[in-house]
């Protein structure tokens, strides 16, 4: 059959990947610098000014914050798939070292507090995820190094400390920045601005990285152990019907408990003594009744914003305990890749607690059931196919697969939701087709600030910074306008979890016949040419909870009606 697929096989790119895999077989350190040429050479859409001696602010912000704040203390950084691939390699006790994080990309990390970093990674997508965002990093830290030595410490200090000084201007005039870009920097930077560029005015940065184990069979291994964590804390996931969720961990426990609506007069008095303006306005308007949906969206992100306060703490375990009422366990990942679990009895939910959106007045079938859900915080990339194929191995019987995950989208805005039913994967070169369980009347009436696109069609790619102009450009004139990177990874395991024979490669396959019920929501976390401005860049913001928890109740709402038939059947 004859096809028309988004033909991504630019030769630059596959050029660095090619790179990439060639370095690692050493089993030597590698130094990030004999990566910068083919990196450059991408012409990435995140890294256009790679080649320039002008900074590329947006790269720069990308990848700092997808990398561990200690970042500027580190020379060597190693990947393993596990605590024991770490110490077979003479890392003893890796986990006793300062677990660190990035604000925008969710790793386990850990540093020893001296010179070096280490990675836990779940497959091959951490690799083209963490080089390339290595490599840019590198790039324009030596860039602005440069750049520093043409500003007087007095002036630069005096552009730090002082906002709309002329000193500013002239800092960012011999640093060829916006004032924008210079003040990007800084938030990036917190909370000493003056200390980390006298950091990078002081040496140029040389990264030596290893991957200890590159092997398939510790990404096997690594699933397996998580695999194996879950079911000590839930043995009964093996023997009772599932519905899968990739998800996050904190929409669905939240809309579940209703927990927040609970202590919302405490939440209120919180508010109002913080005096936020922005957000007493959109409460303001949510209570005149202009927003009257909003309000649990609304009460969820003033939780957290609460429970990060001294005195919002003890928030936190009345909350979890409220979670345990409900049926609720959580299951922390230990010394593998940082994938957390919630097992959900879906007989211990409390229809009276449930967010208004999800109550029905026939909810005591929930009481009937023997069903349990198993969510998990979204994997990257081809973890995702390790994972699913993982759960459907051990757990009972499968009977629903919901994905929900960040995509960018090349035809709407930040904040939409895209809904696709056609998924071109670029590991497996499939084109997946299949029945969406959603469409846009599943969302829209609980999204309020973006818009529902349906019938779309997606590309999982390889990486963000694995995309240029060309690329991007048969993406859009083939009608691909939704990229992500999870959805082709656990297709491929669907077609493993009802199929005699592993996944095919290069074709095109139909998953009509799938014996279960299946979904993929997306929301627009951001557009390629905002490079890094967009939900991504940072924590979420009040305004990206919308399609996050319009997403997340179409999920449970589909889960509910699922299970009504069958407990009614």
């Amino acid at each position: 059959m004859e096809r028309t697929v988004p033909t991504t096989a630019s030769e630059e790119i596959e050029l660095y990947i090619r790179t990439i895999y060639s370095l690692l077989r050493s089993t030597a350190e590698v130094q990030i610098r004999t990566l910068e040429e083919t990196h450059a050479g991408t012409n990435s859409s995140l890294h256009p000014e790679a080649r320039s001696l002008k900074l590329d602010t947006s790269a720069f912000i990308y990848s700092a914050l997808r990398l561990p704040d200690c970042l500027p203390q580190v020379h060597s950084i190693i990947l393993g798939q596990s605590a024991s691939v770490f110490a077979q390699h003479g890392y003893e006790n890796i986990e006793a070292w300062q677990e660190v994080s990035a604000r925008a990309r969710r790793r386990r990390c850990f540093f020893n507090r001296k010179d070096t970093l280490a990675c836990f990674i779940a497959s091959g997508s951490d690799i083209e995820d963490i080089l390339p965002a290595v490599t840019a990093y590198q790039i324009e830290w030596n860039k602005l190094h440069l750049l520093l030595q043409r500003v007087p410490a007095a002036l630069l200090e005096s552009a730090c400390q002082n906002a709309d000084s002329q000193a500013r201007q002239s800092v960012c005039e011999l640093l060829g920045v916006s004032s924008d870009d210079f003040e990007r920097l800084r938030m990036v930077f917190a909370p000493d601005f003056t200390a980390a560029l006298r950091e990078i005015a002081s040496r140029r940065c040389h990264f030596g990285l290893r991957l200890l184990d590159g092997s398939l069979i510790e990404y096997w291994r690594a699933t397996r152990a998580w695999m194996e964590n879950i079911l000590r804390a839930c043995p009964h996931l093996t023997e009772r019907p599932v519905y899968f969720v990739s998800s996050n961990t904190h929409a669905i426990p939240n809309l579940i408990t209703g927990f927040a609506f609970r202590v919302q007069e405490e939440l209120i008095a919180y508010l109002e003594k913080e005096g936020d303006p922005a957000l007493l306005e959109e409460w303001e308007r949510i209570r005149s009744g202009q927003f009257a949906d909003g309000r649990g969206n609304f009460l969820y992100y003033l939780l957290k914003k609460y429970q990060a306060t001294p005195q919002g703490r003890k928030l936190i375990e009345a909350q979890l305990a409220a979670e345990r009422d409900c049926g609720i366990t959580r299951i922390r990942s230990t010394h593998s890749f940082d994938v957390d679990a919630q097992v959900i009895d879906l007989a211990r939910v409390k229809p009276q607690w449930l967010d208004p959106r999800l109550a029905t007045d026939d909810s005591l079938y929930l009481l009937a059931s023997n069903a349990l859900i198993l969510n998990i915080d979204y994997p990257l990339g081809l973890a995702a196919y390790n994972i699913l194929s993982k759960v459907a191995e051990a757990a009972g019987d499968v009977l629903g697969v919901y994905i929900m995950g960040k995509a960018a989208s090349l035809n709407g805005v930040r904040g939409d939701v895209m809904i696709p039913n056609v998924v071109q994967d670029e590991h497996s070169r499939n084109s997946y087709l299949f029945q969406n369980a959603f469409s846009a009347a599943d969302v829209t009436p609980f999204l309020q600030y973006g818009t529902v696109l349906d019938n779309q069609k997606a590309v999982t790619v390889r990486g963000t910074f694995l995309q240029n102009a060309r690329i991007m450009d048969i993406f859009y004139r083939e009608g691909y306008t939704d990229l992500e990177m999870e959805a082709g990874p656990y297709l491929s395991a669907v077609y493993e979890m009802y199929r005699p024979k592993r996944h095919p490669v290069n074709e095109i396959v139909n998953l009509y016949g799938v014996p279960f019920d299946m979904g993929i929501l997306h929301y627009a976390s951001d557009t390629p040419m905002s490079k890094g401005k967009n939900l991504g860049a940072g924590t979420l913001s009040y305004l990206g909870m919308d399609s996050t928890y319009a997403t997340s109740i179409a999920i449970l709402r589909r889960v509910f009606q699922q299970e009504r038939r069958r407990v009614s059947a």
